[in-house]
Formats: structure tokens, C-alpha cells, sequence
């Protein structure tokens, strides 16, 4: 059984899927974000003079959210069978969309539609002179007919029953269910700095956010935002303890770091954390998991699933969120400046810059 699985490699498919979507979700959330922070609103339609600029790219933005389902559905089926994946994992996403199946009916469809089309490309004979008609029109029309069928009278009911169970389940969570939630979240969300653990937690965030809870997403996107401020802030709380905790190549990727968190990289990080990876994680996992528990309780429901600061305008309450930012900031900061070691004096004076060699003329020879 442990083989089969492993051949499957469903893991693996939907991380493939989910590196596709981040680069959707990023521009999307960009665009909502700076369109609903200048006011604009995301619309259905919008008709010529009667948007502004910002309702254009709020509504732009909105579209591409609204697609994600179709985009992890694409992606996984793409993972699965390569080219002849794309147009039946294309219109099985639609399908999940049209049913209102989510994004848990994204990914269950783009694993459908990956597959059948692999069992459609082995198993279905067809005369030599049809085979060029296989990736183009056979495959993406018997996969799309029968996994579409599938989506609409076998899957969407349960997975609509149990999509509703979960998210009655979270609204109807207390105050200390949402610290211990938050809490999780925020720290399966840094330890990884963006990693498999951090797409996995983010694939079913988004699916809540789907489901139209905002608050889960909100605090893995904030974790991911404090982490690379607060390792910045712990270079000056050590400084204060008379410590000193970077190397000059380490203080020099902070100013690249730093200003990536704020719009939600946490990826800058990564080299620093590789030369004292417990310490940095845990300092990681305590600030995350402090942030994530106040981002939780003071119910900060960011509209979009990106963006770092430029989320907290789509807020109800904008102060929950930069609360909880602060709070991750500070605790990571704190913990990194106590548990991180000093840099030793030899460490501390290496030069980071490589002088060239002089060039002696009387070495060139002409022949």
C-alpha cells in the first residue's frame, strides 16, 4: 500500500500545483490589495465610465482569485500527465467552480483529470493514423466528459457537506480554540520559511478562505510577513544585551531581508537561517506562534491571500492585524537576540569583499 502511494506521489503533484498558483495568487493579491487600499471595490462587471482606476485593479485582482480552483486543478492534472493534462484539468476546475466545490474541488478534480487522462493514454488503442489526435482532442475530450460527470454527480455532494461541517466548526471555535488554532498556524506556517510545510498549511487556508473565512490565511500571510522583520529587529534587541549575532555577510542579506517580509517573501531569510538552523527556527516558531494566536483572536480577516502590509487596508479592523504583526515581530526578535550565540571576533572580522590579484605586465607575452 505505502508503494502504491508513493507512486502516486500526490505530495508531490500538489506542491508542483501550488508553486504554479503562488505567482497567480501574488499578482492577484497585489492587485486587490492596492485597489481596495485606494477604495476601489471588486465587481462583477465593469462598464465603461462608471469605475475608477482602483475598482479596475480591485476587480482585475478578484478575477484571479476567483480562478484559483481552476488554477490548482490545471496544475496538478499538468503535474500528472504533462501537456495532455492542461485542457481537462482546465475544465474540470471550471466544473468545481460552477458547482461551487472550492478549492478542495480544484485539487480532487486536477488529480482526477491527471490521472484519467494517464489511463486514457495507455489503456485507450487507437489506429496509427489517430495517435496524433490523442493529446490533442481524444484525451482532453473523454477525460473532460467522464471526470466532469464525476465532479458534478459523485464528488460535489460530499465534498460541499463537508466543506460546510468545517467551516461551521471554525466559526463556531472559543477564544481559547482560536489561540491554539492561530498558534498552529503560525508555526507550520514559518518553520519552513516557505517551504512544503508552508504550502501545504497555505493550500488549506486558502480553502478556507474560499469558504469565506478570512482569518486563517490572514495569520499565515502575517507569519510570513514578521518573520524576516523580526530577525532585522533582533540584530538591535542583541546589540541592547551587548551581543553581536550576525556575521557581515548575514547583516548584509538582513537589508535585502527585511524589506522583502514586508510584502510577504519570507524566502530571504533562508541564508541565515542555514547557519544556525534550530535556534532560528525555534526563535521562528515562537514569534509565529504568537502572532498567529493574536492574529486569530483579534479576528484579522485580510480579504486577500498576499500581500504583507499592503493587506491590513482590506481588513475590517486594520489595528488587529498590525497588533498582531507586532506581537510576531517583537517575540521573534526577543527570542533570536537571546538563544542566537555572539559572533566570534575571528567570525567578525572577515572580510566579505575578495581583492584581485595584481596584474604583472611583464607576465604578458606576445607571440
Amino acid at each position: 500500500m505505502k508503494k502504491f502511494f508513493r507512486e502516486l506521489n500526490l505530495k508531490g503533484h500538489l506542491l508542483t500545483a501550488i508553486s504554479y498558483l503562488i505567482p497567480i495568487v501574488c499578482g492577484a493579491g497585489f492587485l486587490i490589495a492596492i485597489g481596495m487600499g485606494f477604495g476601489g471595490t471588486s465587481q462583477d462587471i465593469l462598464v465603461q465610465g462608471e469605475f475608477s482606476i482602483w475598482d479596475a485593479l480591485a476587480t482585475m485582482g478578484g478575477a484571479g482569485l476567483g480562478l484559483l480552483p481552476v488554477v490548482i486543478s490545471t496544475g496538478i492534472s499538468y503535474s500528472i500527465a504533462g501537456k495532455p493534462g492542461i485542457a481537462p484539468g482546465f475544465i474540470i476546475g471550471l466544473t468545481a467552480n460552477a458547482i461551487e466545490a472550492g478549492f478542495i474541488g480544484g485539487i480532487l478534480g486536477g488529480f482526477l483529470s491527471g490521472y484519467l487522462a494517464i489511463s486514457i493514454l495507455k489503456y485507450f488503442k487507437v489506429p496509427k493514423w489517430a495517435k496524433g489526435l490523442m493529446p490533442t482532442l481524444i484525451v482532453p475530450f473523454f477525460t473532460s466528459i467522464i471526470g466532469g460527470l464525476i465532479m458534478v454527480y459523485i464528488i460535489g455532494v460530499p465534498i460541499a457537506a463537508f466543506t460546510s461541517m468545517l467551516t461551521s466548526a471554525l466559526n463556531n471555535l472559543g477564544s481559547s480554540s482560536l489561540l491554539a488554532f492561530g498558534g498552529v498556524v503560525g508555526i507550520l506556517s514559518g518553520v519552513d520559511y516557505g517551504g512544503p510545510i508552508n504550502k501545504t498549511v497555505f493550500a488549506f487556508v486558502l480553502t478556507m478562505q474560499a469558504e469565506g473565512l478570512n482569518g486563517p490565511i490572514t495569520a499565515l500571510q502575517l507569519v510570513n510577513t514578521a518573520t524576516p522583520v523580526g530577525f532585522g529587529l533582533a540584530y538591535f534587541i542583541a546589540k541592547l544585551f551587548g551581543k553581536k549575532i550576525y556575521k557581515p555577510l548575514e547583516t548584509e542579506t538582513l537589508k535585502s531581508a527585511v524589506p522583502m517580509g514586508f510584502i510577504n517573501i519570507v524566502e530571504g531569510v533562508i541564508p541565515i537561517v542555514m547557519n544556525d538552523i534550530i535556534r532560528c527556527v525555534i526563535a521562528t516558531a515562537v514569534g509565529g506562534a504568537a502572532g498567529g494566536a493574536v492574529s486569530m483572536m483579534l479576528g484579522a480577516d485580510a480579504t486577500v491571500p498576499f500581500g504583507g502590509v499592503l493587506m491590513l487596508p482590506t481588513m475590517t479592523n486594520p489595528m488587529s492585524g498590525v497588533i498582531a504583526l507586532l506581537v510576531n515581530i517583537l517575540v521573534t526578535g526577543v527570542t533570536l537576540a537571546l538563544i542566537k550565540k555572539d559572533v566570534s571576533k575571528d567570525e567578525a572580522s572577515v572580510e566579505t569583499e575578495v581583492e584581485e590579484e595584481d596584474i604583472d605586465l611583464d607576465d604578458i607575452k606576445i607571440y
